[in-house]
């Protein structure tokens, strides 16, 4: 007994397709990855600034009522929220955060599928727990790797491509 016509209840496409694997061995899906992956930063850096800015404005609103307890949120909301939407948005929003949709790429796994939220957490996680001590030198990987892979997406089994192709 199937119920066809009920929502889905993961925050996955609804395309059937979706975890279908692909053949990441086609060059043609890494060309010009890395100016595409820095593009995809800068972008998704300036939407995590302004949701945590709208973040913060709630917290200190909140905290009027709090009596200030919600001000102690105030110094990990921006690691709360670049977490939080790298996360979920590559995770379950398609494997892509808006960043990397506007510039065509897209995260995948290493069997082609859209990574888990475990994956995509891990690949953030370690994103901002490596970038930032490293000053981005750690990134440098990326220039003598296969398919131009970053550390954090070493650890995570995440590889970057660019999406439609």
């Amino acid at each position: 007994m199937t119920f066809s016509n009920l929502p889905s209840l993961t925050f996955r496409d609804a395309d059937p397709r979706r975890d279908e694997p692909r053949s990441l061995a086609d060059s043609a899906l890494y060309e010009g990855i890395l100016s595409r992956r820095v593009g995809a930063y800068f972008v998704d850096a300036i939407l995590i600034l302004g949701i945590t800015l709208v973040f913060d404005a709630l917290l200190v609103l909140l905290g009027l009522f709090t009596f200030g307890l919600s001000w102690l949120l105030l110094g990990p909301a921006g690691l709360i929220v670049a977490l939080a939407y790298g996360t979920l948005l590559i995770g379950g929003g398609g494997g892509a955060t808006p960043g990397m949709k506007l510039f065509g790429i897209e995260a995948r796994g290493l069997n082609g599928a859209r990574p888990e939220y475990f994956q995509s957490f891990l690949m953030t996680a370690l994103f901002y727990a490596t970038v930032p001590v490293t000053s981005f030198l750690i990134l440098i990987v990326a220039f003598f790797t296969e398919h131009n892979r970053t550390a954090h997406d070493f650890l995570s089994g995440i590889t970057v491509v660019r999406r439609g192709r």
